[in-house]
């Protein structure tokens, strides 16, 4: 089976930086003989990434959390930024952030943890198994807490500051070193309405 690693980059033009670096099987394996859990999914046929990936399936290597605490942070994510288009590889970003600062301080490692197991008993046991309504009302619960201002700040640099959901989401990236986008893409998008006349006259 050939998996791709969501922890490396990628210089390939056009192509998820995050995303598109393969690695094999036995680098998650040896995750498991440290310890750390091991994320893994598929792309859905026919979307973005699964068009620029050398693979539909990836794989996330833990240092520290284990497969069933990375899951509940990646629908952590999902319930606070829920982009149903956005593939888990996205959010598994997200998770690997985190693990990274679980790996660097045993406080963090702490501190997500008790976290963990407050979603667990607010969802009724297992925040996994809830439904997704359950789940909103657990991470709901828990706003303004240390824990959740943590996975929330990681969510926004996660998620929305990677060429992975640049690729979903239909940005096409800086243009300043192209020109600028007055003559390269401004008015391509097909999700907002044109804008009128007025507020966007013709070019000199």
């Amino acid at each position: 089976m050939r998996v791709i690693s969501v922890l490396q980059n990628q210089t390939q033009e056009h192509a998820p930086a995050c995303a598109l670096a393969t690695q094999t099987p036995e680098v998650t394996r040896r995750s498991l003989l440290k310890g750390g859990g091991v994320l893994m999914g598929t792309l859905a046929a026919g979307s973005p990434l699964a068009l620029l990936a050398p693979s539909t399936t990836w794989a996330l290597a833990l240092q520290t959390l284990t497969q069933a605490e990375g899951d509940t942070l990646l629908q952590m994510g999902r319930a606070l930024f829920p982009h149903p288009q956005l593939p888990d590889a996205v959010y598994a970003l997200l998770v690997k952030d985190l693990d990274g600062s679980a790996a660097a301080s045993a406080d963090a490692a702490r501190d997500l943890r008790a976290g963990i197991a407050s979603l667990d008993h607010l969802a009724g046991g297992s925040f996994l198994k809830a439904s997704a309504g359950r789940r909103l009302e657990a991470v709901k619960a828990m706003e303004g807490q240390a824990f959740f201002n943590t996975v929330r700040g990681k969510c926004v640099t996660a998620l929305y500051d990677n060429e992975m959901a640049f690729a979903v989401f239909g940005y096409e990236g800086a243009a300043w070193e192209k020109g600028g986008y007055l003559t390269r893409g401004f008015q391509d998008l097909t999700w907002l309405p044109d804008p009128s006349a007025e507020a966007s006259p013709p070019s000199s």
